[in-house]
């Protein structure tokens, strides 16, 4: 029996960008990059005075969303099924994760800005759709654990290369 609400379904699938097709991940991960870009823009990003209002933001989105899916995941697996592609708070949360971890460095011009929202958009999703370990092994897990977790270790893992490449080639 579903018993998840509208408003359930409304935060699972981020304002309902699951539901478009093809590639509901690629969709649900694209509302923290340009929440990220609005910030940096703004003067609120990596390095600037006002960094927290940044790395605030997308905290609460993070665990907002992060929420929604340990919370609602059950629900959501049993109106759709194990890790369903309409879920995207997963993918969604999981980008803030690489988003918090853009070096300052990275964003010097619009150009750079850019590539480097670019590169945390690509790297999350490439992490995400090819699942290395332990990603992949997160899967198992049942409930919305199991819809969170490998998307934590994507933003991770997209992280630690950008940072990696900023030390290396910036």
């Amino acid at each position: 029996m579903n018993t998840m609400s509208a408003g359930a379904e409304w935060m699972l699938t981020t304002a309902g960008l699951g539901h478009r097709k093809p590639a509901s991940g690629t969709w649900g991960s694209m509302p923290p990059v340009v929440l990220a870009a609005i910030l940096i823009a703004v003067g609120a990003g990596p390095g600037d005075p006002l960094a927290w209002v940044y790395y605030t933001v997308l905290s609460l989105v993070l665990v907002v969303y992060s929420g929604a899916c340990i919370v609602f995941g059950v629900d959501a697996e049993a109106k759709w099924s194990k890790d369903p592609g309409q879920v995207v708070a997963d993918e969604t949360a999981g980008q803030c994760i690489t988003l918090m971890m853009i070096p300052s460095m990275l964003l010097t011009t619009p150009i750079s800005i850019a590539m480097a929202l670019l590169g945390c958009f690509l790297l999350f999703r490439a992490f995400d759709i090819l699942k290395p370990w332990p990603a992949g092994a997160m899967q198992s897990i049942a409930g919305g654990w199991g819809v969170l977790l490998d998307d934590i270790f994507a933003g991770l893992m997209g992280g630690a290369v950008v940072i990696l490449g900023a030390m290396l080639f910036a």
